[in-house]
């Protein structure tokens, strides 16, 4: 089996995805646990909603601690990328670990993105497209991700001229 490619996401991207995590999970959190919680306001016989509300909250909690404390220095520490001459060679995962090994022939685009998370750390994602779909490298300082992006398409731009 092939080493693992050697360069790591940008450290600030732990603190992203924090972010994001938390964000989505209060919204489901409040649409889960506001209806039980009104229902329970409204008509305190119905036990049941504040029990529902109860068990709402608690899984929100433990959620919460998982997403936001334990996952993000374990996905970090699993997210690895390298750029080759001939491929780019993508590694992540915690649970179900995946290795993409993208051969530049077949890159048809690459750009960078950045929402508003990422650009309040100064980040950016680059995003490689085949025909089979987009891979997405996420974390990169701003310059890196530009330099990232550049060199990839130029590798891309190379393998297509040598066929």
């Amino acid at each position: 089996m092939r080493d693992m490619p050697a360069s790591q996401l940008n450290p600030r991207i732990k603190n992203v995805w924090r972010i994001s995590d938390a964000i989505w999970i209060v919204i489901v959190f409040l649409c889960c646990f506001v209806p039980f919680a009104l229902v329970s306001a409204i008509a305190p016989e119905e036990e049941w909603a504040g029990f529902v509300a109860l068990i709402v909250a608690v899984a929100f909690a433990v959620v919460f601690v998982l997403c936001v404390v334990v996952l993000p220095p374990i996905r970090y520490a699993r997210w690895r990328y390298e750029l080759t001459p001939d491929y780019l060679d993508i590694a992540r995962g915690i649970f179900w670990r995946k290795r993409f090994i993208i051969p530049f022939i077949r890159v048809q685009n690459t750009d960078t993105r950045q929402g508003p998370v990422l650009r309040a750390f100064g980040l950016a994602s680059v995003t490689v497209a085949t025909a089979a779909g987009e891979h997405e490298i996420p974390g990169l300082a701003i310059d890196e991700a530009d330099l990232l992006r550049d060199r990839a398409a130029e590798l891309a731009r190379l393998a297509r001229e040598d066929v």
